[in-house]
């Protein structure tokens, strides 16, 4: 059969030839046109996702400023007790040894201003501690007044003055170590029924001392 097949003319084999050309040309073309489209596609994509990272970031940064803008308004936020302690680290060594020597005045003038309300010495305080510190002083201060009753009069009826006199002190002493154990509402009524009695016997040895 190949005798009587007829041979392309070559007018036709250019005519292909230039369609071949021209279909890849076009497909070449059509398949870089699609490229393009699928870079701008995604280089679209990649924008949104950068502009979303960016907006995350500048939340992120907003939400840090208001944090720290709050932590600076709190004196006790974490971040302000760290810099109180890195002060303190700096100022204790100074500040400690003029604190402690304050404190020891402070604590010097208060004793000596009880002791002086109590009647007795600054060396004393300790004996007169307690709720009845204050009747506790005033019946030793009695006491001493007696001892110079009986010092300056030899006489039977100071001696029993201040026989007597001492015995009701001893009482007096014993009920108010007995009440700094009571309720405080008791305490209270027994420490005043104390005062009173106690008024009475300084009266009358302020009286044999010849005190108006």
């Amino acid at each position: 059969m190949g005798l009587f097949t007829k041979r392309k003319r070559r007018p036709n084999r250019r005519a292909e030839a230039k369609a071949l050309k021209h279909k890849a040309a076009m497909e070449a073309k059509l398949g870089a046109k699609n490229e393009r489209k699928r870079q701008r596609t995604e280089a679209r994509a990649q924008r949104k996702v950068a502009k979303a990272q960016i907006a995350t970031l500048q939340a992120e940064e907003k939400a840090a400023l208001k944090a720290a803008a709050r932590a600076e308004r709190d004196p006790f936020s974490p971040g302000q007790v760290k810099k109180y302690i890195g002060v303190a680290r700096v100022l204790v060594p100074v500040l400690a040894p003029l604190a402690y020597r304050a404190a020891t005045y402070l604590r010097g003038q208060l004793d000596a201003r009880r002791a002086k309300q109590l009647g007795v010495g600054v060396d004393q305080l300790g004996d007169y501690a307690g709720h009845g510190g204050r009747l506790q002083a005033r019946i030793s201060n009695t006491e001493a007044a007696l001892d110079k009753i009986a010092n300056g009069n030899a006489g039977k009826d100071s001696q029993q003055f201040v026989t007597s006199a001492r015995n009701r002190l001893a009482a007096l002493d014993s009920a108010v170590r007995t009440a700094d154990q009571m309720p405080a509402t008791r305490r209270r009524s027994v420490h005043s029924s104390i005062a009173t009695e106690l008024s009475k016997i300084e009266a009358d040895v302020l009286a044999r001392l010849g005190v108006a």
